[in-house]
């Protein structure tokens, strides 16, 4: 059974050793990809995304189905390239700023090709503004395909935000919910914060969360910024 196949009112299935992956319109692109593994239409996938939007989870979930190993800065030179044998599955998070040599990326590219390695990046935005200085490398990585997770929609808001209350342990009325969904930068991360401010604010008060709680805290958070 594939990611996109468990589905229920919004696509949800249990992470191989993390929280619950929840799939919406913004990201089910990048969940077909790792469905699609080890049928890729080329060995070289990118995916990107901003913080928090599900990039390590998924990377996660193709660890676990296919065996790869996850390069670092430590191991990321050319003669461990070398010894990767054929078909060997790879992952390179943070490609966009975690200052891998830029040579080595550049011969691991190439090496995919040749022995057929398959080789997973992810960055926060799209190859063209990694600030690649290699014009061959920033070439290569341009001719790759990428699958981008965009903004959540609301519904997908409102889901993260009421599982992370639940985990909290914490009761939120559904309008509520839908009240503070609608005035949040539509972001995973702004939304984790938001339910962080919100738990705060309430623990500090001794108060049950409800509108005016929210306005308040959403109105201090704003001043605080």
């Amino acid at each position: 059974m594939t990611l996109a196949q468990l589905t229920f009112d919004l696509p949800h299935r249990a992470a191989l050793g993390a929280e619950d992956f929840l799939v919406s319109d913004c990201n089910v692109a990048a969940v077909k990809l790792i469905d699609a593994w080890p049928e890729w239409t080329d060995h070289v996938q990118i995916l990107t995304g901003p913080a928090a939007s599900g990039k390590t989870h998924l990377v996660r979930v193709w660890q676990e189905r296919s065996g790869a190993r996850a390069l670092s800065r430590e191991n990321f030179d050319m003669a461990f390239i070398e010894d990767q044998p054929e078909g060997t599955p790879l992952v390179v998070e943070d490609a966009d700023r975690a200052g891998y040599d830029e040579k080595a990326l550049f011969h691991l590219l190439n090496l995919a090709r040749e022995k057929r390695l398959f080789v997973l990046l992810t960055g926060r935005d799209d190859p063209s503004r990694w600030g690649t200085v290699l014009p061959d490398l920033l070439s290569r990585l341009n001719g790759v395909p990428a699958v981008d997770i965009g903004a959540p929609d609301e519904a997908l808001l409102r889901t993260v935000m009421l599982k992370q209350f639940t985990d909290r342990q914490l009761d939120i009325d559904p309008k509520v919910l839908e009240f503070l969904a609608l005035r949040v930068e539509r972001s995973l991360a702004a939304a984790a914060a938001a339910v962080e401010a919100v738990d705060q604010a309430a623990l500090a008060s001794g108060r049950k969360i409800n509108r005016q709680l929210v306005l308040e805290t959403l109105k201090a958070t704003a001043s605080a910024e």
